[in-house]
């Protein structure tokens, strides 16, 4: 039986869940001719090297900060990755290479269970490619989204800088997503600079990081009453939809 190779490519991968998540799950199933690897680089051009090395490729996961620009280097893309604008997860296949985004379908099913008749608008941390299909999640949702970002950004509409951000906007906006690395590992102490006492128990506030499982935004959070989500599930729901899609 031919050996299949999938991977995650991103920089840097010093944790990897994907990895730990499908070797488990290659195991679970018997399927002792799959195997996953951990491809680490910071410069998206050497993708092409990558994929003429390693001819048993089938599908591959992509991580920070290769959403966005790992699109110029595939032959096609999936209707709602083209929407997003990001690419998360890519089937190879007869040599031709899909872009998906399976992120938009993790974070929808990981935070339908929270969302209640308070969440209405929503105030969005970051603007790299988990942010756009976090953005794209919520406007399906008819959820207002608001950017926050650190530096003032003209051609981002609805967006705000941190210096911007008041008790009032925080407190009107009772959906609060992280799509940054503040506060990942090894960084734990590091937390997004907002007017915590602006957060109330009518507050959803989630984080896509998920180590630690617990941020110091997320703890935060939950000091002021807010109902907290990490990220973990949110992998897991789009490591599935990728291991469809590569299978299919």
């Amino acid at each position: 039986m031919a050996n299949k190779q999938l991977g995650l490519i991103g920089y840097p991968l010093s944790h990897s869940f994907s990895k730990k998540y499908f070797d488990e799950k290659f195991q679970k199933l018997n399927l002792s001719n799959y195997n996953f690897d951990v491809f680490s680089f910071k410069d998206v051009n050497q993708f092409p090297k990558l994929i003429q090395e390693n001819k048993n490729l089938i599908g591959l996961s992509v991580t920070l900060p290769h959403k966005e620009t790992i699109i110029q280097f595939l032959d096609e893309l999936d209707e709602t990755a083209k929407e997003i604008g990001a690419v998360n997860c890519i089937k190879i296949s007869n040599e031709k290479l899909k872009g998906y985004n399976t992120d938009a379908w993790g974070f929808r099913q990981s935070l339908r269970p929270f969302l209640d008749v308070n969440h209405t608008k929503a105030l969005v941390f970051g603007t790299g490619g988990a942010s756009k299909a976090v953005a794209y999640v919520l406007k399906k949702l008819n959820i207002d989204v608001w950017f926050v970002t650190r530096t003032k950004n003209e051609a981002l509409l609805n967006s705000f800088t941190y210096q911007e951000l008041t008790p009032e906007i925080v407190n009107a906006c009772k959906l609060l997503v992280n799509t940054t690395p503040v506060g990942m590992h090894p960084n734990e102490n590091e937390c997004l600079p907002l007017p915590y006492s602006a957060i109330t128990p009518q507050h959803l506030v989630y984080d896509l990081t998920y180590n630690p499982t617990e941020t110091l935004f997320l703890k935060k959070a939950k000091e002021q009453g807010a109902l907290i989500s990490n990220g973990y599930n949110m992998l897991c729901f789009q490591a599935d939809e990728a291991w469809r899609i590569w299978n299919e």
